[in-house]
């Protein structure tokens, strides 16, 4: 096997997931909190267009490579729409989710060596497909006390002569850290100032609570559209995990490049769920209106009962369907006769004592962090916070 691959570490989400589900199949009722994808089904009128285009025998082909071209044009519009950020559909990359989105776009840019800037926390995938693109991920720190967003003062500390990306994510995954337009420009022009590259993923962008906002960068600090790459895809504004559409958007040069790239790797999207994501994206957003409702009132309710348990503290979600609790009060404590040393064992206890899966903060870059998706009901949510409370108070 090669050395590339053999370094590639496994997805601490899906792990966790896998562990949850196979603890089920036993017959076991666990409640999860690992897995990051809306619990709620995909908007009918989106089904639909996907169950017209399977009787279509025009969705039974190759179509190119890029995406469908009316696919292609919905997400131009769409991005006007929603982000002020005007681009043409040719800029526009239809992939096979957004975590494609994420690989072709460092493969678009890094050369071996390159060093891209990785504040942490961070989703697991970012450090694998910097990695795998020939990249260095340069990790940067942040806490609670900061609310898991980096200064511009960080960015310079961490600057080198192989600095070539940074990579910017608002709201964010794990920490459900939401940057204000004030933090999101001075990043920005930090950026265009010293002509490094920005990859923004952008894919929680409609999922914001209480006064917090999202801003696209490339509309606040234009001076960046040409050295600026924009990841997206359906996954979570509409409900569509597993329906795998995603989309990436740059400077036609780099795009160009990705293109050739996806035509040898995966060609076209499925046919079915590209017509489903363009019902999806040219529709409107009342379906996602009601989502995040339901989200923001989950957070606010997951936060209150994490923050009730002694020895945690945990930051009010801003944005995305994640709170990111501190869980070092629990660490090397005695827990119903054990005890967990990091955040890794505390899962494992937890899971196996409480039935409660979590994500520990180490698959983050975050160790004494826990990563739970409130992206589930309101009667599971409750049981399962419930059931680590009974653990801590033994």
């Amino acid at each position: 096997m090669s050395s590339r691959l053999a370094a590639i570490a496994e997805s601490a989400t899906l792990a966790v997931d896998a562990k949850a589900k196979a603890l089920q199949a036993k017959g076991e009722k666990v409640v999860g909190f690992g897995a990051g994808e809306p619990d709620f089904p995909t908007p009918e009128h989106i089904v639909e267009a996907a169950v017209k285009a399977a009787r279509d025998p025009k969705a039974h082909r190759y179509t190119p490579a890029a995406g469908l071209p009316q696919l292609r044009d919905a997400i131009a519009a769409k991005t006007r729409r929603d982000s002020g950020f005007e681009c043409q559909s040719s800029q526009v990359l239809v992939t096979v989710g957004g975590k494609y989105a994420v690989f072709v776009a460092f493969a678009a840019l890094c050369d071996p060596g390159d060093e891209v800037i990785c504040p942490a926390p961070y989703w697991t995938t970012y450090p694998e497909a910097i990695a795998l693109s020939g990249g260095v991920p340069k990790v940067i720190d942040t806490t609670e006390e900061t609310e898991f967003k980096v200064t511009v003062e960080q960015l310079e500390r961490a600057k080198t002569a192989r600095t070539k990306v940074l990579l910017f994510v608002s709201p964010d995954n794990p920490s459900g850290a939401v940057y204000s337009r004030e933090e999101t420009i001075a990043i920005g022009k930090w950026a265009a100032k010293n002509d490094v590259w920005v990859v923004t993923d952008e894919i929680y962008e409609h999922l914001t609570y209480g006064g917090h906002e999202f801003h696209s960068m490339p509309t606040l600090v234009p001076e960046i559209a040409d050295r600026c790459v924009i990841v997206n895809g359906v996954a979570k504004t509409y409900a569509m995990t597993g329906w795998r559409v995603g989309w990436m958007i740059g400077p036609p040069d780099v795009m160009k490049a990705a293109i050739n790239f996806q035509s040898h790797t995966t060609s076209n999207v499925s046919n079915v769920a590209q017509y489903a994501a363009l019902a999806a994206v040219s529709g409107g957003l009342d379906d996602v209106v009601r989502m995040r409702g339901a989200f923001e009132r989950r957070g606010n309710l997951m936060h209150e009962l994490l923050t009730a348990i002694p020895g945690v503290t945990c930051m009010k979600p801003q944005g995305a369907f994640y709170c990111f609790p501190n869980f070092s009060g629990l660490l090397n404590r005695n827990l119903s006769g054990a005890s967990a040393a990091t955040t890794l064992e505390l899962a494992d206890l937890v899971l196996e004592r409480a039935k409660v899966a979590f994500v520990p903060g180490e698959a983050f870059g975050a160790p004494r962090y826990a990563r739970f998706s409130f992206a589930l009901g309101d009667d599971d949510l409750r049981e399962g916070i419930s059931r680590i409370a009974a653990l801590v108070a033994g």
